[in-house]
């Protein structure tokens, strides 16, 4: 995973970069948000990626010294069929976006519901009972 938390952690300081000097050379607020939009979905990203690499043991494709034998046969981790996770990220997604049309306090609320969701994609426990 250390591969892959690299080029996302890569992308997003690409992405900061070039916002910081779109920011300075022009005033368009809209192109600016995209750009940091982008560097924070990329940094989430990457935090994830870096998070799994210390969580987990090096994966065959991270070592040198690997046969393809080793490979053979992995059993893939998949989330955990019982979790509250998607319902409450999906719920702060969804008062986000009412937010931005509707008032500030919405927004802030579903900035609330939001956070939990994502901490628990984040930090699931990899050996929780289902």
């Amino acid at each position: 995973m250390k591969v892959e938390a690299w080029l996302f952690t890569g992308t997003a300081v690409f992405f900061l970069v070039v916002a910081a000097v779109y920011g300075v050379f022009s005033h368009d607020p809209a192109g600016l948000s995209a750009l940091v939009v982008s560097c924070v979905m990329a940094a989430l990203i990457s935090a994830f990626l870096w998070r799994q690499d210390v969580r987990t043991e090096p994966r065959p494709e991270d070592r040198p010294d690997t046969t393809i034998q080793e490979s053979a046969g992995r059993r893939f981790s998949f989330p955990q069929p019982y979790s509250y996770a998607p319902v409450v990220t999906a719920a702060g997604a969804a008062l986000l976006g009412l937010g931005v049309v509707e008032g500030l306090w919405i927004f802030l609320i579903g900035i609330g519901v939001l956070v939990p969701g994502i901490l628990g994609f984040v930090f699931r426990g990899r050996d929780a009972p289902d």
